[in-house]
């Protein structure tokens, strides 16, 4: 049973409300003294603090998604991109490998013309020699005979670190949610592609090139929108493609989206901050090259660049609650024409997923009006 299912949290729960019962029926029995009496209290008292105590937590990670699974919640590795049952090469040969496929969760018949698809999938990078495990939300228009010939945007998709790509299927929603803006008329159809920013777990490597190690910036910005167009139908041009995610995926994206303009034409980050981390999760990410400290600088990277690209981007925040209110006001008044900016701004809302989820639509509506299929 998953650690985010619905019947295994009604299941932890009636158990605390069992057991909450048990102690209030049969206490006056146990108030005598004797070891078997005490023993009898503690046993009470602790079972029902840990079914309580286990609800309450299920109850929080099924609505922030802390962990997605049993493997998550015990520190298990996850990542697809270590499969190892395919001949030696076969991933640099192929580019893209399709491990398994699902169903949406959103209305209709159960086919993919009616729902769409979610294809699991392992992409080997050729330029950056990383390989990594996503997700691909592929519409029901994809599937329907009338769009046989269409190519479709796609919009790259990033959660945050230490997340993982199931994030932005079950807790941020981001198939559904598409789904349903494009049915309610606001969004056109768009091919989604979910992964983490992380791909070279546990390390945080903030989307940047490391010397002598991961090379994350080739992956996204050159590996990535070169080789999926050789799977699924779409285009190549950078008005085909956009980027957007959370936190430090939002910072990935707006960091890919400016300097990358000949890729992605648009980029959103959301509750995103404007300068690389260095931590002991990021480890040496720069090894002493200024230069390259400040590229990954964006608000540096604004105020610097010849020219700023004819690209679009959007930022979130909010007044109260998040930390990067005053840096997204500076990104802000930094973008200058050729380049677009906008912006959502809640009154409140905290750096979580329930923030997160009021603004993706939008987010996603305004991705929609930057890309074109063609």
């Amino acid at each position: 049973m998953g650690l985010t299912s619905n019947v295994f949290l009604g299941l932890v729960a009636a158990l605390a409300v069992v057991f909450f019962a048990a102690t209030v029926w049969l206490w006056p029995r146990l108030a005598r003294r004797g070891v078997r009496a005490v023993l009898g209290r503690i046993g009470l008292l602790l079972v029902t603090q840990v079914t309580l105590f286990a609800s309450v937590g299920l109850l929080a990670n099924n609505s922030f998604l802390f962990y997605g699974s049993w493997d998550d919640l015990l520190g298990r590795e996850q990542d697809l991109g270590v499969v190892t049952d395919h001949a030696a090469g076969a991933l640099a040969a192929r580019s893209i490998v399709r491990v398994g496929a699902q169903l949406p969760d959103v209305p209709g018949a159960p086919r993919p013309e009616k729902k769409g698809r979610i294809d699991k999938i392992v992409i080997s990078g050729r330029k950056s020699g990383i390989e990594s495990s996503a997700y691909v939300y592929l519409p029901p228009e994809y599937f329907q005979p009338a769009f046989a010939r269409r190519k479709f945007p796609a919009v790259v998709v990033l959660t945050g670190y230490p997340g993982i790509a199931e994030n932005l299927l079950k807790g941020l929603k981001y198939p559904k949610t598409a789904y349903e803006r494009v049915k309610a008329g606001r969004a056109q159809p768009m091919i989604l592609v979910m992964l983490r920013p992380t791909l070279a777990p546990p390390r945080d490597t903030e989307c940047v090139d490391v010397e002598n190690g991961p090379r994350t910036e080739t992956f996204f910005a050159e590996d990535l929108p070169r080789v999926v167009p050789d799977v699924y139908r779409v285009g190549r041009k950078a008005r085909n493609w956009g980027i957007m995610g959370n936190s430090t995926g939002g910072y990935c994206a707006l960091k890919i989206g400016l300097h990358h303009p000949d890729r992605f034409a648009a980029s959103a980050g959301l509750s995103a901050y404007y300068k690389a981390a260095e931590d002991p999760t990021t480890g040496d990410l720069f090894h002493g090259d200024q230069g390259a400290r400040n590229r990954a600088d964006l608000l540096w990277s604004l105020e610097h660049l010849p020219k700023q690209p004819a690209s679009s981007f959007l930022v979130t925040t909010s007044r109260h609650g998040e930390d990067n209110y005053r840096a997204t006001r500076q990104f802000i008044d930094g973008v200058k024409p050729p380049a677009r900016v906008s912006s959502i701004v809640l009154d409140s809302g905290g750096h979580n997923f329930n923030t997160w989820r009021r603004e993706i639509p939008s987010a996603l509506d305004w991705m929609s009006s930057r890309l074109s299929e063609n």
